[in-house]
């Protein structure tokens, strides 16, 4: 595994299914973004031998041409594998309380589902560099749509 200069790791893998179909937005100077809802889950079992499972939902973003790929390849319900980065950002809402969302910034994602082939979208040399911040149109709807959660 890789570390940065400083010795540190930040590194998200996982493995879900969408919770919604994919829409594909673009920022005011043209980049495509692409916020996903994934939904991972996990099951454990009680004293009592109770199996219990849980759902966790997942905000992934992905950038450029990623972005359009998988907009294109993808739908409610598709089963993906995604690596990525944490990356926290907050915003103000319109009542001015400071807010805060947690994503997973893809680097790399493969489509599980038999109609994908199990093929995968890399980034390429252009993605490899860290992508732009999102811009207030983009955070601010990225807020709205945190409502849209099922929890």
């Amino acid at each position: 595994m890789a570390f940065d200069s400083k010795g540190t790791v930040n590194k998200v893998i996982l493995i879900g299914r969408l919770g919604q179909d994919p829409e594909l937005k673009y920022t005011a100077n043209g980049t495509a973004v692409l916020n996903l809802s994934l939904a991972t889950n996990t099951s454990s079992k009680d004293n009592e031998g109770n199996s219990t499972e849980y759902t966790e939902w997942n905000r992934v973003v992905l950038w450029r041409k990623q972005a359009e790929v998988v907009a294109n390849y993808t739908q409610k319900g598709s089963r993906l594998y995604v690596e990525g980065k944490l990356r926290t950002r907050s915003w103000d809402d319109q009542n001015g309380v400071k807010r805060y969302t947690t994503e997973i910034y893809a680097d790399q994602v493969q489509f599980l589902d038999s109609k994908g082939n199990g093929g995968g979208v890399s980034k390429s040399s252009a993605e490899a560099e860290t992508p732009p911040p999102p811009e207030p149109d983009v955070a601010e709807e990225a807020s709205e749509s945190e409502d849209d959660l099922p929890f």
